[in-house]
């Protein structure tokens, strides 16, 4: 339960807010609580990799490049966002479930997503090769990220990272996220049933939602679309609360994220606003969702791995970055 204290002050930032939009001065009330919550978002100390780093591509937009990590930590305490209180790296502990590179346009109208299959076999610097998921269990953010960087080619600017706690608070945050099931689907691993339709999931059914691959086609393919049509949907859910017209929503958007989501130490008060207000000018018509290319399934040491096309990622997230259109995968495999 959070203290007296701290549920004052937070009444107090509304009041002000509100009291600001009354009298005409919305955005400046936005800037005032996105400065004052971005004081309070968890900051990841030294989370990029030291050394040579790619630089940005010719052609390049003049947008953002993140990198999204969902963590599978299975600790009791939350580890990302201002509710941890459990460390958010510890090797060997957790590793990424969930990767997407999210490109936000130069113009703030558009967003290319492209997802890393969790199972993708791929160099990690200093450990050889293995799966993408294990850069992170290995050494935490930095590794993850000269991972990736090192296997697309593009320089990530900002990197962000949300665990089940996290994940399951923010959903109950926006009141649940609306998803269309198409057909009746059983998880045996998780024992869930998933029935056909539209369905507004709250954080436990949400996350079951995301992680469920056993049961499905394609495996861990058609959770990667899972995952994005969630996000997607997440998205549309965070803007439509975050408005310089309703000050109460953007307080419990703002303190939802803040309270869920860690984000790297370079990322300024700035920044963060920029990003809310980015997101309130993006045309969800020019989203777009992409998986990385991929050549064949095959067992590696006895793991399940995904081989990908490696030259044709690096053109297709070059793509992303100069606002083209990426060029189609090569092959899916399925599981």
């Amino acid at each position: 339960m959070r203290r007296p204290r701290h549920l004052l002050r937070r009444v107090l930032v509304v009041a002000l807010v509100t009291v600001l939009a009354l009298l005409g001065l919305g955005a400046g009330g936005f800037w005032w609580a996105t400065e004052h919550y971005g004081d309070q978002v968890t900051r990841i100390p030294d989370a990029f990799p030291k050394g040579p780093r790619p630089p940005k591509p010719p052609g390049h937009d003049g947008g953002t490049t993140f990198l999204l990590a969902g963590v599978d930590s299975r600790s009791r305490r939350p580890t990302t966002g201002s509710d941890a209180t459990g460390p958010l790296w510890k090797y060997g502990a957790q590793r990424s479930d969930t990767l997407m590179l999210v490109h936000l346009s130069g113009d703030e109208r558009s967003a290319s997503t492209l997802s890393l299959p969790r199972d993708s076999w791929v160099p990690i610097p200093g450990h050889g090769s293995a799966k993408i998921n294990a850069a992170f269990s290995w050494g935490g953010p930095p590794l993850l990220i000269r991972t990736v960087e090192q296997l697309t080619g593009t320089r990530v600017d900002h990197f962000g990272v949300i665990d089940w706690h996290g994940f399951r608070a923010l959903t109950d945050a926006v009141g649940g996220v609306p998803v269309t099931i198409e057909r009746d689907t059983y998880d045996p691993e998780q024992h869930r049933h998933f029935t056909a339709g539209t369905h507004v999931l709250n954080g436990e059914q949400a996350l079951a939602y995301v992680r469920q691959r056993h049961g499905l086609p394609g495996g861990e393919l058609d959770r990667i679309k899972r995952q994005q049509q969630f996000l997607h949907s997440l998205v549309g859910q965070v803007r439509a609360d975050i408005s310089v017209t309703d000050p109460l929503a953007t307080d419990r958007m703002l303190d939802a994220i803040t309270r869920a989501v860690s984000v790297d130490d370079r990322m300024s008060n700035g920044d963060l606003r920029d990003l809310a207000f980015g997101l309130r000018h993006l045309d969800a018509a020019k989203t777009r969702f992409d998986t990385a290319p991929i050549i064949r399934s095959e067992m590696i040491r006895g793991q399940y791995a995904l081989i990908l096309d490696r030259p044709a990622l690096r053109a297709q997230v070059r793509a992303l970055e100069a606002g083209d259109r990426p060029v189609k995968e090569p092959a899916t495999a399925r599981r």
